[in-house]
């Protein structure tokens, strides 16, 4: 439970935390049924804008939605041998339904590549039918262990694409462009400094040829893997028989891709910004980006609403989001405490005295306050959460920069993952990656396509490395 005097301090415990501010700031509830969460309306906000400026990225690049069913046929998920492996301990199946005992049972959506590859196969029949580029926003079920809110949930919210090309290099430059999408809403919007890089074939998603990913670092130097897109080759293209007569008339097989992201993108933000007072939110995806409040006594009251009113109008007109806390059942000095919390990147505060000297009080959730000029505010406004917006990422890029080290022996491996990443050369073999994980608890987290080609021994057995290059390697939720 959360301390009634503040949150618990990350240093002390960052997790303990991490569930407090959740629950603090409203963002979200445990739901009834264990391993589920209930998104409150201020978290539901913040998913819009993410679900928001993704669907637009992806229309802008010719993706289209279409919805599929909840339920899926067990022997569809039996059809792609890997696929079923790698989602057999996290199915959660339907046996009985009516009354009745189920002829075939039903999995509850793990995720859609089986059901859509099924589709596929009646859709697709000429190189005239492609490409097909496909996104679904819904949820799935994976039944999780061990469980916590946004990050790991029986039930998530998510979008998830799916395409059909006609050759592999089309199927590899999409795997690419909509990583480079996630990459985007990460930098651009959410203001996390991320890697993009390749997943180890441990790593990789069930029933893929690879995977890519982009990783983030959080406050307490662990990765979260933030947003993944695989090329699936034509594996199930071959399990569910989606074959096309090319302009050559031969009958090939499409090249498939599927790529997603879920709500562990709000996880993902709380825990990179966020600080012993609370959510710090970036500006572009702020359900709240201005909160407006009121400072008076019962003789000012009018004068100094009628003020926050009209100031509350022409920031709306200048494009943010506002909101005015007019309560009066809470004192000024509560409610600077609620948005600190909530993470609000800018609060006004406005009383009798500042009106007199046609000013106002702007505080940064960064720190900081300022007085201005009335008149000026909402022309100033959005530059400056352009400015906290850039901040806020060069703190985020500091802090993964300061926590990164390049190692060379497993000693040095052992003390870099205890506080961030460890960059190190690794022979690619699943069962050395087997042992470092048992024995660090760390993992790789991706190849990075942008670091440079480098030849070592791996970090822990001595053998060449597998890549040309240094992998990244953390503790990881």
């Amino acid at each position: 439970m959360a301390k009634e005097k503040g949150l618990t301090p990350q240093s002390q415990d960052f997790s303990e935390w991490y569930l407090e501010v959740i629950q603090r700031a409203e963002l979200a509830d445990y739901g009834p049924v264990r391993g589920t969460i209930v998104v409150r309306p201020y978290g539901y906000a913040l998913w819009e804008n993410i679900q928001g400026l993704l669907d637009r990225m992806f229309k802008e690049t010719g993706h289209q939605n279409a919805y599929f069913p909840l339920f899926i046929p067990m022997s569809f998920l039996k059809r792609e041998a890997e696929h079923v492996e790698g989602f057999s301990p996290e199915l959660a199946v339907v046996t009985h339904a009516g009354g009745e005992e189920l002829e075939e049972p039903l999995a509850v959506r793990p995720t859609s590549e089986t059901v859509i590859g099924y589709m596929w196969s009646r859709w697709i029949k000429s190189y005239r039918d492609l490409p097909q580029l496909l996104n679904q926003w819904g949820n799935v079920v994976r039944w999780e262990m061990r469980t916590r809110p946004f990050l790991r949930t029986s039930e998530f919210l998510w979008q998830e694409g799916h395409t059909a090309h006609a050759t592999r290099e089309e199927a590899e430059e999409e795997v690419r462009r909509m990583l480079g999408i996630y990459a985007r809403l990460a930098r651009e919007y959410a203001a996390l400094p991320v890697i993009e890089g390749l997943k180890t074939e441990k790593e990789k998603f069930a029933g893929a040829v690879y995977t890519t990913t982009i990783e983030a670092m959080m406050r307490d130097g662990k990765a979260l893997q933030s947003g993944t897109s695989h090329y699936l080759g034509e594996n199930f293209a071959r399990a569910f028989d989606i074959k096309f007569q090319d302009k050559d008339l031969q009958v090939k097989y499409v090249h498939t891709t599927s790529w997603g992201l879920s709500w562990r993108f709000i996880g993902a933000i709380i825990m990179t910004h966020g600080d012993d007072g609370g959510l710090i939110l970036p500006p572009r995806l702020a359900p709240i980006q201005v909160v407006v409040v009121p400072i008076y006594r019962e003789e000012s009251r009018e004068r100094v609403l009628e003020a926050a009113f009209d100031l509350k109008k022409r920031l709306l007109q200048a494009g943010l989001r506002v909101h005015l806390d007019d309560r009066d059942q809470y004192t000024p000095g509560y409610k600077f405490h609620e948005w600190e919390l909530k993470g609000v990147p800018f609060r006004i505060e406005l009383g009798p005295k500042d009106l007199e000297a046609g000013e106002a009080v702007l505080a940064s959730r960064l720190g900081g306050k300022e007085r201005l000029s009335l008149e000026v505010l909402p022309t100033l406004l959005p530059e400056k959460l352009e400015v906290f917006h850039q901040g806020l990422y060069q703190r985020a890029l500091d802090f993964q920069k300061a926590h990164t080290r390049k190692v060379d022996t497993y000693g040095e491996f052992k003390e870099a993952v205890q506080e961030g990443f460890a960059l190190a050369f690794h022979c690619g073999d699943k069962a050395c990656e087997k042992a470092i994980q048992e024995e660090t608890t760390a993992t790789t987290r991706c190849v990075p396509f942008e670091a440079e080609p480098e030849e070592g021994l791996c970090v822990r057995c001595g053998r060449p490395s597998a890549y040309g290059k240094r992998v990244v390697f953390a503790k990881a939720y």
